[in-house]
């Protein structure tokens, strides 16, 4: 623009030359003070006008110094923020990873703390070997079943068929009962808890039904020391031999 200004004067410089020139040729010169007198209102005012376009360009370079250099000072803060945000996004995978460490931490923790689940389970056969009737006796029995398929925690006694608990928890039991006996005496054998009948099965004792099984179960809350076992009543019987009909089975679903 400064020089746009320049070419603009030295072009109005020339034209007042010519027209000096031109007017001294043609009419005789008479003085400078009539062709002063027509010709200095229009430049005094071209001149006016290119001092104030002049003015006005040097507050617009002013102006556009001033927007580089705030542009300038934003351009740093911009790239301050953006490192200040870096960081802080570095900052927040370090934590993440921090975090899910101390996460695993934790679980280990609580896994080593934690006791460790009883494993209590077995499976038993009334017989070991040979075949026949168990009972009759004059008094309710607990049947003491001799072949130990399964004895995990040793909670089950093949001596007395008694299964006594270790820990409070909830259990599972179940049993099966065969009767090989046309008439008296039949089957009837009970599911115990201490001295508290839980459940029961039953064969009839007529003589058309000479081949009867059965079965039961029940799930129930133990404390230490109960006593869980399977009850012949008094002068009944049950069958057996080595194809095991007559099971007893119980494990442990979860501490209390």
């Amino acid at each position: 623009m400064k020089e746009v200004l320049a070419l603009l004067l030295l072009s109005l410089c020339c034209c007042l030359s010519r027209g000096l020139g031109d007017n001294r040729d043609s009419e005789g010169y008479q003085g400078t003070g009539a062709s002063l007198a027509v010709c200095l209102p229009d430049t005094c005012a071209l001149f006016r006008e290119l001092a104030a376009m002049k003015e006005r360009l040097g507050t617009m370079d002013q102006t556009q110094a001033a927007l580089k250099e705030s542009f300038g000072a934003m351009g740093q803060k911009l790239g301050a923020v953006e490192t200040k945000l870096q960081g802080s996004e570095s900052q927040v995978e370090e934590l993440k990873k921090v975090n899910t460490a101390q996460e695993e931490e934790l679980k280990a923790l609580k896994k080593s703390l934690s006791p460790a689940q009883p494993k209590v389970a077995f499976s038993v056969a009334l017989r070991d070997s040979g075949s026949g009737n168990i009972g009759p006796f004059t008094t309710n029995t607990p049947l003491q079943y001799k072949r130990v398929f399964s004895n995990t925690g040793s909670s089950y006694n093949p001596a007395t068929g008694i299964f006594t608990a270790m820990v409070r928890g909830m259990y599972c039991f179940r049993y099966s009962m065969y009767s090989n006996n046309s008439g008296r005496p039949n089957s009837v054998v009970s599911l115990m808890k201490n001295s508290e009948k839980l459940v029961t099965t039953w064969n009839t004792d007529d003589s058309m039904n000479v081949h009867e099984s059965a079965s039961n179960a029940a799930v129930v809350q133990l404390e230490v020391g109960d006593s869980v076992y399977i009850q012949l009543w008094a002068n009944r019987v049950v069958y057996d031999d080595i194809n095991n009909y007559n099971t007893f089975t119980g494990f442990l679903l979860f501490t209390v």
